[in-house]
């Protein structure tokens, strides 16, 4: 069986091929590694590569699909590339410029599959497959109600191709695959024999999935090897697997998942091992720095956020929920508690139970789009209601003589949340500062907690 004809169709027309070549690597590995590893993935027949600008060794993958371009091995049509947009460019005018960026890195005219790393708006992606920057967009960990949020969108020009997630036997994404294969979203897994147990990302207290008994057991029934046996149940479930390796014989070994088939027994013994484990310890939320004074930061709690070093006061999160705050503050070895979670939160969303978790946990809440939000369309759904002209709110904001605005910055503050407030008008901006000359009655925060209707503006989800 030719492992370069194995391919799954996207629903846009293009061809994914069913077993890629993983090129992220731990710190520890130099990035010159990707030169040698890379080329000897394509030597052996490996046709689709997946690379990210979060990887650091774009430049590396680039110049090793080059060298296999021009000494004749394949052709640029032949492979499938794959990048992925990271969260320091998820403002929708930064989207292009990364993906030109990798571009460069990668020598590449164009990519085969743009990845957005996290659940976000795919307005963006959509121009540059316009572009014809890549021929296909993704998505990588959505869950099914990120999905639908996205697949019901009015306006949506393309969906995405394929959803990218940590998927194995121990934690085979059963409804979610049949969730994508449902609208024609391929599912493409990594992490498929586990994990590389990086102490930065994964719980070392896992279980290895590579010496599962029942796994093993398959292995020897078919004299493959359990890795082997990983792979190939992800291909016979319709799944893209990436396949990682630094080891060239691994890398060659690979490519022998083409080469058997296992028995329906073999499937249903596999499927039985699920566990729903997570090897991976960062949920779909970003990992990034934003501006002066705070780091947010995901649930792998980066070794050297900054403040050992004095670049920054305080380390926060932002768009955290509470199980995945829970997930940072029990794991083993925490210098710094985050002091902050910087969410949505207006009247129409006001977090009352996450609230109440981070004051349990000395953790203040941060609220942005305090008054609703700033109706831009790339990221909000214009059809929900103004919440500044919510009868409620105007009505306080009468009686005390103030504006519906000043009555939803003052809500938040008497609950003890720090609230942000945009402007780019200086008479706002003035008038903002006056939510420090009056008080709400305990009447006005009970009707304002009535107005809650779980109503988020903002499209990405944490």
């Amino acid at each position: 069986m030719d492992p370069t004809r194995q391919k799954v169709k996207l629903n846009d027309g293009h061809f994914i091929p069913v077993l890629g070549f993983g090129t992220y690597a731990p710190e520890e590995v130099a990035k010159k590694e990707a030169l040698e590893f890379t080329p000897f993935a394509i030597e052996v027949g490996f046709r689709h590569i997946d690379c990210a600008h979060f990887y650091q060794n774009e430049e590396q993958v680039g110049q090793a699909v080059q060298r296999k371009i021009a000494d004749g091995t394949v052709k640029r049509e032949d492979i499938f590339c794959t990048s992925k947009l990271w969260c320091t460019s998820f403002r929708p005018e930064l989207v292009r410029p990364a993906l030109e960026r990798s571009l460069k890195n990668l020598q590449l005219d164009y990519v085969d599959l743009y990845i957005i790393h996290f659940p976000l708006s795919l307005k963006a992606l959509e121009k540059c497959k316009d572009a014809g920057l890549t021929k296909s967009i993704g998505v990588s960990n959505f869950n099914h109600k990120q999905l639908e949020k996205i697949l019901n969108k009015p306006g949506l020009k393309y969906k995405p191709v394929c959803n990218q997630v940590e998927c194995h036997p121990y934690l085979n994404q059963r409804k979610l695959l049949d969730f994508c294969k449902s609208h024609e979203i391929v599912l493409v897994a990594y992490a498929a024999l586990g994990s590389q147990r990086v102490k930065e990302w994964v719980n070392p207290n896992h279980p290895v999935l590579l010496e599962d008994p029942v796994l093993s057991a398959i292995a020897q029934k078919h004299k493959k090897t359990a890795a082997l046996v990983a792979l190939r149940y992800q291909i016979q479930r319709g799944v893209v697997v990436l396949a990682k390796g630094n080891n060239k014989k691994w890398i060659k070994e690979n490519m022998q998942v083409f080469e058997f088939e296992l028995t329906p027994e073999d499937m249903k013994a596999i499927d039985g091992l699920n566990r729903n484990i997570r090897y991976y310890e960062f949920q779909p939320i970003y990992s990034c720095p934003i501006a002066r004074s705070k780091w947010f930061f995901s649930t792998h709690l980066s070794p050297d956020p900054g403040e050992d070093a004095g670049l920054t006061k305080s380390i926060g999160v932002s768009n955290f929920n509470n199980k995945q705050l829970e997930k940072i503050l029990n794991k083993p070895g925490l210098k710094y508690k985050p002091v902050c979670n910087q969410v949505e939160c207006h009247p129409y969303l006001n977090q009352r139970k996450l609230l109440d978790f981070c004051k349990s946990r000395d953790i203040v809440l941060v609220a942005y789009a305090a008054l609703g939000s700033q109706r831009l369309k790339e990221w909000v759904n214009l059809g929900l209601p103004v919440l500044l002209e919510d009868p409620v709110l105007c009505a306080i904001a009468k009686k005390h003589k103030q504006t519906p605005a000043l009555v939803a910055l003052l809500y938040q503050t008497q609950r003890g949340v720090v609230v942000l407030a945009k402007s780019y008008n200086k008479k706002r901006i003035k008038e903002n500062i006056q939510v420090l000359d009056f008080e709400l009655t305990p009447e006005d925060m009970k009707a304002t907690n009535g107005i809650n209707r779980n109503i988020r503006y903002y499209e990405f989800l944490p």
